[in-house]
């Protein structure tokens, strides 16, 4: 399939992604990239100077919220992307209705308890709809223990087992490669 062939099957999918931080805005910036039609992104915090070591933002963006400033830069690489974009907290009840139109849904939180909430609702509410999640993505090294995991409709990426923690902080390299699984993992899901 030639890429031209691709972004005519991509211009018309709706990817929702659920957190704008180190794996949302850096596998929503891939998706970008290769001319998915509509991104849906929803994140409530803004862009802070200790996110920049790991995540898709600039230091002039420091103090806009996450979603806007990446639908800004989305837009410069590809202004042919649709992004919708909502400053809001993600709950059982607002995720139906932001993520209904959505062709594959993309968990990137960084709390286990978002994560878990979100899961069980998308799970609930569009089981038919495939969801990618970021687990396991601390620290640095140890690439041959990333990997993806499909368990039913969901595609686990990431080595599953590094916490977050002060000691083994997330970082660019781990995040990024992790995030780009993520848009890989939907780039698959889409063209089939």
């Amino acid at each position: 399939m030639t890429f031209e062939e691709i972004k005519k099957i991509l211009q018309h999918k709706i990817v929702g992604i659920a957190g704008a931080g180190g794996l949302g805005s850096n596998c929503a910036v891939a998706l970008a990239r290769v001319g998915t039609g509509t991104l849906i992104i929803a994140d409530f915090d803004v862009v802070s100077e200790s996110n920049l070591n790991r995540q898709y933002f600039f230091y002039d963006q420091i103090g806009k919220p996450k979603a806007d400033a990446l639908k800004e830069n989305i837009q410069r690489i590809n202004p042919s992307v649709k992004v919708i974009t909502h400053n809001i907290c993600l709950t059982r009840d607002n995720i139906p209705v932001l993520f209904r139109d959505c062709d594959v849904i993309v968990e990137a939180f960084d709390l286990a308890d978002q994560k878990e909430m979100l899961i069980e609702t998308v799970l609930t509410e569009f089981p038919e709809k495939p969801l990618v999640i970021g687990l396991g993505i601390a620290g640095w090294g140890n690439n041959d223990g990333i990997h993806c995991r499909k368990v039913d409709n969901m595609f686990i990426c990431g080595d599953e087992i590094s916490e977050i923690t002060p000691d083994l902080p997330p970082i660019a390299p781990r995040v990024g490669i992790v995030a780009n699984m993520q848009a890989n993992i939907v780039l698959d899901l889409l063209l089939k």
